[in-house]
């Protein structure tokens, strides 16, 4: 009976090892998904300046990056849902844009400055109703080769409000 007695308790043992085993193992696999998921959606966040001087290190990785749009520059083929246009940095630092008078006054300075960093991008997909001179685009996709970057995805903000004239009330007498 004591030979029955040890199987018994070894069998116990081993079936609960195992089970230990298979929840290290699933453990480890959540571990591993959550990590390389993390890694494959890290962007690095960039200001025009900061992209061109990242050179061909910029090259293969995810990118976001911000500028003020140069509206002489945009071009939109209808056909191809090509939309290419120019941006222009602007400080990332967002108590040196207040410091500047704001995000309208900063991206005016940056258009009007000549020496200023520019990168030219090229979107595939509809022309945005908010693209025009001096919006700030926020951009993410890859830098080119050619020194294009070229966004998968296009955020447009206006950092006018859209003033409308109040129309006039008609007093009745």
């Amino acid at each position: 009976m004591g030979d029955i007695e040890r199987s018994d308790v070894g069998a116990g043992f081993g079936g609960r090892s195992k089970l230990l085993i298979g929840v290290f193992l699933i453990v480890a696999a959540v571990i591993y998904l959550i990590v390389t998921s993390t890694q494959s959606a890290a962007q690095y966040y960039l200001t025009v300046e900061e992209l061109l001087t990242k050179g061909e290190s910029a090259l293969d990785r995810d990118i976001k990056v911000s500028g003020a749009v140069e509206g002489d520059t945009i071009e939109y083929d209808a056909k191809s849902l090509e939309l290419r246009f120019t941006i222009v940095n602007v400080p990332a630092d967002l108590d040196e844009i207040e410091r500047a008078g704001g995000l309208a006054q900063v991206l005016h300075r940056a258009v009007t400055d000549p020496s200023e960093p520019r990168v030219d991008v090229l979107y595939v997909g509809p022309m945005p109703d908010l693209l025009r001179h001096e919006a700030q685009a926020i951009l993410t996709g890859r830098m080119g080769m050619d020194g294009v970057f070229v966004a998968d995805e296009l955020l447009l903000k206006c950092p006018t409000r859209y003033e409308e004239e109040i129309p006039l009330q008609v007093e009745e007498g």
